[in-house]
């Protein structure tokens, strides 16, 4: 065991402190943010960043009542601080915390930490450990905000950021992807110490934008990112708002927007929007986001779940548009189990946005990364590994430009033509292998695992039904009228 896993345990084992104060996972996360931000800038010599009176070593000589109260007032003027990244961090925080004890357990705990070893192992990475622990933990319920690690860094291999281009995450949760892609540029350049000075200002400053709508998700983002040496560059905005045109346009967008439809049936409020406007369908308005924020031919890897693939009207229009504007080149076809809703089936589109807009989709490669395979979950979890095959196939070229050799019908991996694919009616949800979902999930043993998928496949039908009623809606509301005038 290393000494940031180690950490981490020590760290989430303090959350059963906290159950008697009525502290849940998710906000003991948060909590613990406002701590170990606190303490980190200790640690690294940027305690300037905070104002005099508002120190690590103040909060944690104080006992009882006086530091609860100081913590209290400290979490208040934080979030009215002159830096920007602190004041991101600590805007509108409060502490759920009500027993001076638990205060003391945490900043007590905290301090005997080993932060010797953490720094050597990188202090994002301590945090990246907590978050995966949160996501991963099924009583969390974390996971929605959390894209597995291996399968973020299978997609950044792939997809190669290069120094100098703008990348974004327009639903950046915990920033999992920029992350990536940060540590993906920086092992190619030595730590960004081969770039030019203005070049390596511009990696640490400029080159990583977003959006997150939740804003405890946001801390945890922002968090995440100073601890991985990225100054800011994720906004606490809704991308399908018109603060979402803002955002600045991209040589690569990396993303797991949010599934569903938004609250209360809203439409998007984006000028700009054409194909999905009429939709309360938020991942196909968030693929309409990312054709329209990229550069031309720049790249985007994008996760979906399934009725992007195939469904009707709104879908189908945006596909055609897709395939139009962009070279839509490969499909992932994503295995079950890999998210905390397990019955969600999803797949991760690759595409590069076109010179001009008109045929840029000339051949659709797909693989098949979810037949036959195993039932992921706490028993079985998803490694870098699992992605082995589908990378060599991919090939060098981010792009999908690299030859690849279709494996036919027994095989993983196949092609089909942009002729084929408008004799489908621009159905993109390719499946040929047999299918043997159900017989791996007959073989899970966890109850936890058991339960969400359970309760996987009962989202994913009410997203369906939500979908379908959307969809028949308009014609039911115009029935009376036809009725009414056929009886005149």
């Amino acid at each position: 065991m290393t000494s940031t896993t180690d950490i981490v345990a020590k760290l989430w084992g303090l959350c059963n402190v906290l159950r008697d104060d009525g502290v849940t996972y998710n906000v003991y996360v948060t909590e613990l943010t406002f701590l170990l931000f606190l303490k980190m800038l200790e640690e690294t010599g940027r305690e300037n960043r905070l104002p005099d009176n508002y120190r690590w070593g103040l909060l944690a000589k104080r006992e009882g009542m006086e530091q609860l109260d100081y913590y209290k007032s400290m979490l208040l003027d934080l979030g009215k601080a002159k830096d920007g990244l602190v004041r991101a961090i600590f805007i509108d925080a409060q502490t759920c915390l009500r027993k001076p004890t638990n205060l003391k357990a945490l900043t007590s705990n905290i301090d005997q930490l080993d932060w010797f070893s953490a720094r050597e192992e990188g202090l994002g990475n301590l945090y990246e450990g907590l978050l995966e622990k949160n996501a991963s933990d099924k009583k969390s319920g974390a996971g929605q905000y959390f894209t597995p690690r291996p399968l973020i860094d299978a997609i950044v291999r792939l997809m190669q950021p290069q120094p100098g281009e703008t990348v974004q995450d327009p639903a950046a949760g915990t920033a999992g992807f920029l992350v990536a892609a940060d540590r993906y540029i920086k092992d190619h350049t030595d730590d960004l110490y081969k770039l030019p000075e203005a070049q390596a200002f511009f990696q640490r400053h400029n080159a990583f934008v977003g959006a997150e709508l939740v804003p405890d998700t946001h801390r945890l983002c922002m968090m995440n990112l100073l601890l991985h040496g990225i100054e800011g560059g994720v906004d606490n905005i809704d991308t399908l708002s018109p603060d979402g045109e803002a955002l600045p346009r991209a040589n690569l967008i990396l993303t797991n927007p949010p599934f569903g439809t938004k609250k209360g049936g809203g439409r998007p409020t984006r000028s700009d929007f054409s194909v999905t406007a009429d939709t309360s369908n938020k991942q196909l308005a968030f693929v309409e986001h990312i054709v329209r924020a990229l550069k031309p031919g720049g790249r985007a890897a994008v996760v979906v779940p399934d009725n992007v693939l195939f469904e009707d009207n709104t879908g189908r229009r945006l596909r055609t548009w897709l395939m139009d504007l962009c070279n839509l080149h490969t499909i992932l076809r994503l295995p079950t189990g890999i998210f905390y809703a397990q019955g969600v089936k999803t797949n991760v589109l690759f595409l590069q946005r076109g010179k001009t807009d008109k045929a840029n989709t000339k051949v659709v490669w797909v693989y098949d990364m979810r037949a036959n395979m195993p039932a992921f979950g706490k028993t079985r979890p998803l490694t870098v590994a699992d992605f082995a095959d589908f990378e060599i196939a991919y090939g060098s070229d981010p792009n999908g430009r690299a030859e690849r050799k279709d494996q036919g019908e027994e095989g993983r991996w196949r092609s089909f033509s942009r002729e084929a694919v408008t004799h489908r009616k621009d159905n993109l949800d390719m499946a040929w292998l047999r299918d043997t979902e159900a017989e791996a999930e007959e073989a899970l043993t966890e109850p936890e695992d058991i339960a969400a998928a359970i309760i996987g496949h009962l989202k994913a039908a009410l997203e369906e039904i939500e979908a379908l009623s959307e969809e028949i809606e308009p014609n039911g509301l115009e029935e009376p009228a036809a009725i009414a005038e056929a009886a005149e």
